[in-house]
């Protein structure tokens, strides 16, 4: 047998594997969900009995299943919580479904707006946050940097649909850098080897789907050589993301070298079945008019954003960042 052949069949069997398994947690997931919303609403019919019941409760449940965990009286009540929440909104209820208990009841203790819940249960299932993340997404205010925040961009004259809607959707704003170790009065090149360090953490606050290609990426265009700060493959997007970092208010010019980076970039990297490149203006300060101005006549896809720095990152979030190999998947994707 071909080695190659091997390797194939071995990968099929791998993702069968990990697809049965996700359907089993699946389901599991969503039977347990299903107990503890009929337990919760059975507590809260019974609420007359006051806080006697839930201990009676949680103390007859614990003698008949002495193996089982989770109907403790603390849990007993989150599940109370959880039926009258989940009976409020149908919505929040089916979200919820996607997503472990202990996800879903750090996502009703934080966040009181349904809508913004069910962004958050979305965004869980589908990145597969551990608790940890999802604790410091919430902390961070990804909602309103990622679905409200201030993010000018020509998407919608640049690219079709949905590749438009999936591009504005990625970006934030501002960007928040967690970059222990860098200077007060840092310059760019400092920030962007600060990033590279810890490409990790800027991965993280990228989102789901970058890969790292490399930082001071060189085009070779005519007889001259041009660096890109930092470049990034979308495997969802299925394109290149060219990322210029400024240390200053956003101004014009730095729209016209972003496009012209993106022009050299699909036409000697990107292959034929890439989408077009994207190009990110990552800066300390934006005007959204002169952005607007900016980016009006330029026919490449350009976003700007605000970046804040932080040097403040849980030491448990650590565990839940990609691995070398996560970090690395482009170069997979090349062969």
């Amino acid at each position: 047998m071909i080695e190659q052949e091997f390797k194939n069949i071995v990968e099929e069997i791998k993702q069968q594997i990990n697809s049965t398994r996700y359907e089993i947690f699946k389901n599991a997931n969503m039977n347990l969900l299903k107990l503890y919303y009929n337990i919760g609403k059975i507590i809260n019919e019974n609420s007359s009995w006051g806080n006697k019941f839930i201990d009676g409760l949680a103390m007859e449940l614990k003698m008949t299943f002495p193996n089982i965990k989770g109907f403790s009286v603390r849990n007993l009540k989150s599940m109370k919580k959880y039926y009258i929440e989940c009976s409020k909104n149908e919505k929040v209820q089916m979200s919820s479904a996607q997503i472990p208990w202990s996800h879903n009841m750090l996502i009703l203790d934080k966040i009181q707006d349904d809508i913004k819940r069910i962004w958050y249960m979305q965004q869980t299932a589908i990145n597969g946050w551990s608790y940890d993340v999802l604790a410091f997404q919430i902390k961070s205010k990804l909602y309103e940097r990622q679905v409200l925040g201030d993010k000018p961009n020509n998407f919608n004259e640049s690219l079709s649909s949905p590749q438009s809607e999936l591009a504005r959707d990625m970006m934030k704003d501002p960007y928040i850098l967690n970059l222990t170790g860098l200077k007060q009065n840092y310059i760019e090149t400092e920030l962007e080897q600060a990033m590279v360090e810890k490409i990790k953490t800027v991965l993280l606050e990228l989102g789901n789907g970058f890969s790292f290609v490399g930082n001071q990426y060189k085009l070779e265009v005519g007889d001259k050589e041009y660096f890109i700060d930092l470049l990034f493959y979308h495997t969802k997007l299925h394109c290149y993301i060219v990322v210029e970092l400024k240390n200053t208010e956003f101004k014009p010019e730095y729209a016209g070298k972003v496009n012209f980076y993106l022009s050299a970039v699909d036409s000697l990297v990107k292959d034929e079945q890439d989408n077009p490149s994207i190009g990110i203006i990552l800066c300390r300060e934006k005007d959204k008019i002169s952005v607007e101005y900016a980016l009006k006549d330029i026919n490449k896809p350009i976003g700007v954003s605000s970046y804040e720095i932080s040097k403040f990152l849980p030491k448990d979030i650590f565990g839940s960042l990609p691995t070398e190999e996560e970090l690395n998947l482009h170069i997979d994707i090349i062969e």
